[in-house]
């Protein structure tokens, strides 16, 4: 099991092996955390998106591509259920934290961060994304030394480092 740290801070700005983008089905940037990743790592983020998936990524699975001008050597991209839309199954919640674990160890990633995915405007209920990313990321096999969980502001921060303390 990886070790879990909450940082509040820029997820585009960390000095890690991967970040993880919470992107949109179509891999062609968006807003959010999504239009952050393009907008810090370049043009080369969204080339190696169009050339790795022509036809996007399903809800729930992942997949990476170069870090561009970030400090990060890879971004690893997986797709969340939207909350608002009626994707509410929490089971493809999980699977993306799952699927990127899996992903950041073919990589051979040692440090990983996650932002908080499908909290922002696919309205997963703030509380709900905190466990689900929490407990998946607790319950994973994989290899990765360190997960960092990225706040963007300090209202999340808090709530992420009190549900870890209650689940350590």
């Amino acid at each position: 099991m990886p070790t879990i740290t909450v940082v509040h801070g820029d997820i585009t700005a960390l000095e890690v092996d991967a970040i993880v983008n919470a992107a949109s089905r179509a891999m062609r940037g968006g807003g959010g955390v999504d239009g952050a990743i393009h907008r810090a790592g370049g043009p080369e983020i969204l080339r190696d998106c169009i050339e790795r998936f022509p036809d996007g990524l399903d809800t729930g699975d992942a997949g990476f591509t170069t870090a561009g001008n970030m400090p990060a050597q890879y971004v690893i991209h997986t797709v969340g259920p939207n909350h608002a839309a009626g994707q509410r199954d929490r089971g493809l919640l999980e699977s993306c934290y799952r699927r990127s674990l899996e992903v950041a160890d073919l990589l051979g990633a040692g440090t990983v961060a996650f932002p908080l995915i499908s909290a922002g405007v696919y309205g997963w209920p703030r509380g709900d994304a905190i466990a689900a990313a929490i407990d998946s990321v607790a319950a994973s096999e994989a290899e990765v030394r360190e997960v960092m969980l990225v706040a963007f502001d300090d209202r999340t921060a808090d709530e992420m480092r009190d549900y870890l303390r209650r689940a350590s």
